[in-house]
């Protein structure tokens, strides 16, 4: 028999716990037995000594096990999720659900809401009228079965534990810690029953993770957990030094999302991120895993030209109850126009103030009752190194909010013009991979 200040201690001191020790932990907090202030020492620890990946390993196991898994070894193929670790202007997992199901690998993702100044894909798609993010346990597998895809948030028993956890980190000051950022990740992907995750771990001045050596570590941290789980993993950086594609906010974000689908308009940063997570979530398939990731970026290209991608996405919304001919309606509210005040090129994009903005508008929240306009968001005009003439639009932001001249200012504060081009600023969109 433990006590939680011995354990504690030896944290504090930096020993290593063992299998034994993080289960009465955790199992204590879940169930009731461990007040929140022993395990708010505990996490403040892990904070200042950090976890073995043995020790991070075990965690994320408990965490799994302190809740409903899913079942699906019915599916006779490798079944496989993404996670982004946020930014602004993330469409990714709209576009890529549909795009690995056309390729007929199943593929189940578990998406969270808006955190901070980063949107979150389950907001984005409730903005599609009549589109169930929560779907029943029968729900769930028949999408799979028959689709091939569904895309839901986290279900109240799934790793209860994490959630917990979670929200004492919140108000603990620990939620920037390596071993349990990548724990909470890892719990909740493998307590969906999936066989393999890639993860998109951002980097940049609009990301959780500022720096390349940072991204790194946590990526390394989150493929060793995959391996001693039995998971196969693979982690790729991505810059969020600028928002990804154009729109910042929810339906504008399944606008653009679909209109990449559809190869109607698209940027092509979001395009090149996109189409490589997608290929390396289909290489871990049974079906592609010989083939090389070149030859599935150009049969995922060929499913967007001939139409199967935005087919699926249709099929994806009507499967979970949308209207997606009412979401793709264009909306306009109250609008500022930005322009630019000068000429020159584009220096700096301050990605975590545009976020914080966008919820500003409406399209996020500010406190956790907040209600979302899901119209509301911005569109952004330019992209980093770019020349811009004084006058030429930069972005425009649309809310059915009261005008603000000081929300105006900060948006006109957020990009950056200067007289010098910068030709040695890193245009990089995949900046590792890391397996």
């Amino acid at each position: 028999m433990f006590s939680p200040v011995e354990i504690i201690n030896k944290k504090k001191r930096n020993i290593e716990l063992n299998e034994s020790e993080i289960q009465f932990m955790i199992k204590g907090f879940t169930t009731n037995k461990i007040p929140d202030y022993q395990v708010s020492a505990f996490l403040m620890a892990i904070y200042f000594t950090g976890m073995t990946v043995n020790e991070v390993s075990i965690l994320t196991d408990c965490m799994v096990n302190s809740g409903d898994t899913i079942d699906l070894s019915f599916i006779n193929d490798t079944v496989i999720d993404k996670h982004s670790t946020g930014g602004v202007g993330d469409k990714v997992s709209i576009i890529v659900v549909p795009l690995i199901a056309s390729l007929n690998i199943p593929m189940i993702k578990m998406s969270g809401r808006g955190l901070g100044h980063t949107g979150g894909t389950i907001d984005k798609l409730e903005s599609i009228k009549g589109f169930k993010t929560e779907l029943t346990h029968e729900e769930l597998l028949s999408n799979i079965k028959n689709h091939n895809m569904a895309l839901i948030g986290q279900t109240k028993n799934i790793a209860p534990a994490d959630k917990k956890i979670y929200a004492l980190r919140d108000v603990t000051g620990t939620v920037d810690s390596l071993p349990l950022i990548a724990s909470s990740i890892m719990s909740k992907k493998i307590a969906t029953g999936v066989d393999g995750i890639v993860l998109d771990v951002k980097v940049g001045n609009g990301a959780f993770v500022k720096t390349e050596e940072e991204g790194r570590r946590l990526s390394k941290l989150m493929v060793e957990i995959g391996k001693q789980l039995n998971k196969k993993v693979v982690s790729i950086l991505t810059p969020m030094n600028q928002p990804l594609g154009k729109e910042i906010g929810n339906l504008n974000e399944v606008q653009e999302a679909a209109k990449l689908l559809e190869n109607k308009d698209y940027d092509y940063d979001l395009m090149e991120i996109s189409l490589e997570i997608a290929s390396q979530m289909a290489k871990m398939s049974s079906k592609y895993n010989n083939i090389e990731i070149k030859k599935i970026k150009e049969l995922l290209r060929d499913r967007i030209k001939d139409g199967t991608a935005f087919a699926k996405f249709h099929e994806l919304v009507v499967a979970q109850g949308g209207n997606l001919d009412d979401a793709l309606e264009e909306r306009f509210e109250n609008s500022y126009i930005i322009k630019s005040r000068k000429d020159g090129y584009v220096d700096e994009i301050k990605t975590e103030e545009l976020g914080y903005i966008a919820s500003q508008l409406g399209a996020g929240r500010i406190t956790m009752n907040d209600k979302i306009d899901y119209y509301a968001g911005i569109t952004i005009n330019v992209k980093l190194n770019q020349f811009v003439k004084k006058g030429q639009v930069i972005l425009t932001a649309r809310t059915s909010r009261a005008y603000s001249k000081e929300l105006e200012t900060r948006m006109e504060d957020s990009v950056s013009i200067s007289m010098n081009e910068n030709k040695n600023k890193n245009n990089q969109f995949i900046l590792d991979i890391i397996r």
